[in-house]
């Protein structure tokens, strides 16, 4: 079975009132507040809000949670701001490895032949693919040609091409800002530059990024109108990597997460029932930050696991997770959703571009940590 089909699928109606949610994330790190300039933080929240509105016009037309939060992960892979797609970071070889990843706590309904057991995808080492989580969609849902939970570099984007995934030239990806940071991260000079400067290509060279030598991601969760969850997550790794590093982003458990689960234990079921909540419990997260952190920890499967078997809040358990990061020494945070439309996004660092759209379809956002939404 292959996948060609636009992003906005033909979802099946949902039996339950209309209820959805996304929260997108650009990235966590060490970001300066008192470098920030007003002009500077309206372009990252301007950036960040019209991310949600893509992902919105998807979830408000009872479309699928994977299409909303591809959706929106593509337009913060598009702009040269973020660390993933356009503004993807380079490797200590001055090149562009990016990653990407996609999970749904079940199936979507669009696609009734995918088993209950092909939970999701991760992809690393792209060298040409303009947005890497339409390739991350593309694989999930051609189990036949693509079998497997995870893929990399050109194997992966060959099994993308005849799915329609667009492929560039890997100059695609250079921007001078990303490239600048690139060589003063490793003592070299910044010019001769690799590539010329594209009339309106490139972001205003006079803006220096908020966050210098990031490690971040780009990400979204997604709850639609049949209580699915998909979390999809992106990024360009970290600046000056070595060559082939593999991050949290493409591994299943690390880095991102979603899952269901029917509710265990009498009293639970109980409680569940008398407060009007359902016998099944969903969720998804999406990290961003030192990666290699996320890994050893494996954060995004252990906020899970600590609402399942523990009986944790989504916001006790996400907090849990990211205080361990720190604990270990790793910066970062997530972005978390249940299926009962809570959100949570801590962060134990001095900021995370974040946001998050609910049913009146007004986008809220914030960038450092001490920030209200707005």
């Amino acid at each position: 079975m292959s996948e060609k089909a636009p992003l906005l699928s033909q979802a099946a109606k949902p039996t339950s009132p209309a209820k959805f949610t996304l929260v997108i994330h650009g990235g966590a790190g060490t970001m300066d507040k008192s470098r920030s300039t007003p002009e500077l933080r309206k372009q990252y929240k301007t950036a960040l809000s019209r991310a949600l509105l893509a992902g919105y016009a998807v979830l408000s037309a009872g479309g699928e949670a994977m299409d909303a939060a591809v959706a929106a992960v593509s337009s913060l892979e598009d702009c040269p701001l973020f660390n993933a797609g356009r503004g993807a970071v380079f490797n200590v070889a001055g090149k562009n490895e990016l990653e990407t990843s996609l999970m749904l706590s079940r199936p979507p309904s669009t696609h009734p032949c995918i088993p209950s057991t092909r939970r999701g995808v991760g992809i690393t080492l792209l060298g040409h693919t303009r947005n890497p989580s339409q390739l991350a969609r593309a694989l999930y849902l051609s189990p036949e040609s693509a079998p497997h939970t995870m893929f990399s570099g050109v194997a992966a984007e060959s099994l993308g091409a005849p799915l329609g995934i667009k492929l560039v030239d890997e100059s695609y990806f250079f921007t001078e800002n990303r490239w600048r940071e690139h060589r003063r991260g490793l003592g070299l000079p910044e010019e001769p530059l690799p590539y010329p400067t594209k009339p309106g290509q490139d972001q205003d060279n006079s803006q220096v990024p908020l966050d210098q030598l990031p490690t971040g991601t780009v990400g979204a969760v997604a709850l639609d109108v049949r209580g699915c969850i998909a979390a999809v997550t992106s990024t360009g790794g970290r600046t000056n990597k070595l060559v082939g590093r593999v991050g949290d982003t493409p591994i299943m458990g690390a880095g991102f997460w979603a899952e269901e689960w029917k509710v265990e234990g009498w009293a639970h079921r109980v409680l569940r029932r008398l407060t009007g909540k359902g016998s099944k419990v969903a969720m998804g997260v999406s990290g961003t930050g030192d990666g290699d952190y996320f890994i050893r920890l494996a954060t995004g499967s252990t906020i899970g696991r600590r609402m399942k078997y523990l009986h944790e809040p989504l916001s006790v358990a996400a907090k849990t997770c990211v205080e361990e990061l720190r604990r270990d020494g790793g910066i970062g945070g997530v972005i978390a959703l249940d299926n009962a439309g809570n959100v949570t996004m801590p962060m134990n660092c001095s900021g995370m571009y974040r946001g998050v759209v609910y049913e009146d379809g007004v986008p809220k956002t914030a960038i450092f940590d001490d920030d209200e939404l707005d």
